[in-house]
């Protein structure tokens, strides 16, 4: 693993992604979704997750992220990622309705034999590829990388239009999770895209 992802500064802002294990597309059931978003809110009420903006794709999740000072972002992800795959996994043993259930234990127990974690399912990437976001420009530029996640893979015709993301909190503050608005007025040439 490169030296240049890791989180150096704990007060810092950054640009997370979160990737499932062989690029799984798990996040195509709204049940699913709906783990991580609860999952994200009850680490902003009780872990002390600052959230600027997220979204959730069918096999990764962007998120623009920092820690309230004196908390650990590294073991706050660490442990979103622990209870989400938790969840998800039981959901996925459990449901009658996952027509792809062999199929996506049968890979997830594939990926953690290859980790010397011991655990009999893996569901995440061991690393969250996190970028700190230093600059005004940087910050816009993976904003709206993020929320144009959805339009560039032909989900929406617009970034707010998509409901697993922060793009409509951004446009009318309104959407399925509440994020903290970064301010980018005073960013040369910004535009927002909404």
């Amino acid at each position: 693993m490169s030296t240049r992802y890791k989180i150096y500064d704990p007060e810092g802002l950054y640009f997370l992604t979160l990737t499932t294990v062989g690029w799984l597309d798990i996040f195509t059931r709204k049940t699913y979704k709906d783990i991580l978003i609860e999952s994200l809110r009850y680490c902003q009420e009780n872990k002390g997750l600052l959230l600027y903006a997220f979204v959730i794709m069918s096999n990764h999740l962007h998120l623009i992220v920092q820690a309230k000072e004196g908390v650990d972002l590294i073991a706050t992800i660490g442990d979103f990622k622990k209870y989400t795959a938790r969840q998800i996994i039981d959901q996925i043993q459990e449901s009658g309705k996952e027509s792809r259930k062999e199929w996506l234990l049968y890979q997830m127990q594939w990926f953690a034999r290859k980790n010397s974690r011991k655990q009999e399912y893996q569901m995440w990437q061991s690393d969250n590829h996190p970028e700190e976001m230093i600059s005004p420009k940087f910050i816009y530029q993976k904003l709206e990388y993020l929320h144009f996640n959805p339009v560039k893979a032909g989900l929406v015709e617009e970034p707010a239009h998509y409901v697993y993301s922060s793009a409509a909190y951004y446009e009318r503050e309104k959407g399925i999770l509440p994020v903290r608005i970064l301010d980018l007025g005073a960013t040369e040439g910004y535009v927002w895209m909404g």
